[in-house]
């Protein structure tokens, strides 16, 4: 070791007169990481997040779901239950994923073009995907999910 701190080296630890000692533990809460970059770990995450695109229906398959909505809305009366796979689009990044949902249907709103169920929830007919009632032997879809 070098000569030039000699002359302090061995000099008593200074104690102030006017402050108390300071904990270990107050101590190394001084050099705790501090968040500098507020909200990035939720910006990441949301980046990272999947979602998938909506499937842009052919023809035949949008008559098919018509014609299972046709079936129900005839016996609207019964409140038929069915299982919808439906498109729910993202509220924060484009695309969205895929619900399915089974409920009893209240009402077809062809204005507003929605499913209402009986439990409050409504789905928009244009975001069907697949809708099945097996009560009355009807699919829009063989490979229902």
């Amino acid at each position: 070791m070098s000569d030039q701190y000699e002359d302090i080296i061995h000099m008593p630890h200074h104690v102030s007169a006017k402050r108390p000692h300071m904990s270990n533990y107050d101590r190394a809460a001084q050099f705790s990481p501090f968040a500098a970059l507020t909200g990035y770990n939720s910006a990441i995450e949301e980046t990272a997040r999947l979602t998938d695109r909506q499937i842009e229906l052919s023809d035949d398959k949008i008559e098919a779901i018509d014609a299972v909505l046709q079936v129900v809305g005839e016996h609207i009366q019964e409140r038929p239950e069915v299982a919808v796979c439906y498109f729910k689009p993202d509220s924060k990044k484009a695309g969205g994923a895929y619900r399915t949902v089974t409920g009893k249907v209240k009402k077809i709103d062809g204005v507003e073009k929605k499913l209402l169920f009986t439990d409050g929830r409504s789905i928009s007919i244009l975001d069907i995907l697949s809708i099945r009632c097996d009560a009355l032997h009807i699919s829009s879809d063989r490979d229902f999910m």
